[in-house]
């Protein structure tokens, strides 16, 4: 599995559950204390979260880690 097809589809996901939640970019930076571009370059598949990334989006998106996992894996089952 390459490493660039999960950050494009991890980045598709997270852009959609942050909209569902109803949170900026830079709200979601905010709260789960990181960089305000961070989560941009996320989003585009520019880079690849870590583990603890992954936990504390999750934590700020109101959802499990394995949650974003899943949904990771749906995106990359859509394309």
């Amino acid at each position: 599995m390459r490493r660039q097809k999960v950050a494009i589809a991890f980045g598709r996901m997270l852009r959609e559950v942050r909209k569902q939640k109803g949170l900026s970019q830079e709200e979601l930076a905010g709260e789960a204390e990181f960089d305000r571009t961070y989560p941009s370059l996320l989003e585009r598949g520019l880079r690849t979260p870590t583990l603890t990334v992954v936990f504390q989006l999750a934590k700020v998106l109101g959802m499990s880690p394995a949650t974003l996992v899943n949904k990771t894996v749906e995106e990359m089952n859509r394309r």
